[in-house]
């Protein structure tokens, strides 16, 4: 190929590069605005410019060969520097602007995100946001999703991820539940208890518990009347005294400061399954748009002031001047 040769194949880069991020040339072609086998002819072009087999196809999927993978790096990093050339004047403009779309599951979105959103948006009048809920890992190239929180002690390979905050479980019930079931002051005491557990895992209902000070450990096989993999709906049955429940502290705070649930084992760790962090992922990008990044630095400062200590803004509060 000869020194500017590649230029003729532009076109074929970016086609190729978004077949590869979607898996699917209709999916590619509805995207840029082409049919799939306009798509499918552009790839083929590419590949034959190139002198070797990007794609293999099957009825099923297609997979990058071993020197797709290596063009589709290259070729990916062109078309992010091209975006990247496209949006240097919103630098240079008064501020970010343009729409930020974000996913996280429904309780972290509810309870912890859409405070913190609401006050990005006062913050920034030119970038919208749009928040989508979804309870399962979200693939950020593959859906178009710019920015992506997951809760999770090992941020997935391939993506940038910037710890938002700790995510830590707790057991809370209702007063009314305890004043009728009797105090708990040590883990072993559950086991006399109705338990709200997740259900997802044969041990789910093994719960354990340690002290950072003195070592002890504890661990408790515990039963009780409802099971649900859902930590709002947990929740919801130790609002209803339906015994204790083991949920994010994050998803229990509002009922605590309202005082319709307590902490119980206050001395004690929960040790199970379901620890880690909230993390805000995106595919890595030198050229990161300033929309984006505002939002990814807003949400980093807040939620980090908020795991030290200071009190989150309320969904109808105004940001301090």
């Amino acid at each position: 190929m000869g020194t500017n040769s590649f230029l003729k194949v532009l076109p074929e880069m970016v086609t190729f590069v978004r077949v590869a991020e979607l898996g699917s040339f209709s999916a590619a072609a509805d995207l840029l605005g082409m049919t799939p086998s306009a798509a499918s002819r552009q790839v083929k072009r590419l590949e034959k410019e190139i002198g070797v087999q990007l794609l293999q196809r099957t009825t099923r999927q297609l997979r990058l060969t071993e020197p797709g993978a290596e063009a589709f790096a290259r070729c990916r990093e062109l078309v992010l520097a091209a975006q990247g050339a496209m949006e240097i004047g919103q630098q240079f403009a008064a501020g970010p602007s343009g729409l930020v779309r974000i996913s996280a599951p429904k309780a972290f979105a509810r309870r912890v995100l859409h405070a913190h959103i609401l006050e990005f948006l006062r913050r920034y009048p030119d970038v919208d946001v749009q928040l989508i809920v979804a309870d399962r890992d979200v693939d950020p190239i593959r859906e178009g999703v710019d920015l992506v929180v997951r809760l999770t002690t090992k941020p997935p390979e391939g993506l940038v991820a910037r710890q938002l905050m700790p995510v830590a479980h707790i057991l809370c019930a209702s007063p009314r539940y305890l004043a009728a079931h009797g105090p708990i002051e040590h883990p072993g005491d559950l086991a006399a208890h109705s338990c709200l557990s997740l259900g997802e895992h044969e041990r789910d209902n093994h719960w354990r518990f340690g002290k950072s000070e003195g070592g002890d450990e504890a661990e408790v096989i515990v039963r009780g009347r409802y099971v649900s993999n859902h930590s709002e709906v947990r929740l919801e049955g130790a609002l209803a005294d339906l015994g204790v429940a083991v949920v994010p502290a994050f998803v229990a705070q509002e009922a605590l400061d309202a005082g319709s649930l307590v902490r119980v084992l206050t001395g004690w760790e929960y040790r199970g399954n379901y620890r880690g962090h909230a993390y805000v992922l995106y595919p890595p990008n030198r050229f990161m748009a300033p929309k984006c990044r505002a939002l990814v630095d807003h949400l980093t400062s807040a939620l980090s002031a908020s795991s030290s200590g200071r009190a989150p803004p309320r969904a109808g509060s105004r940001p301090a001047a």
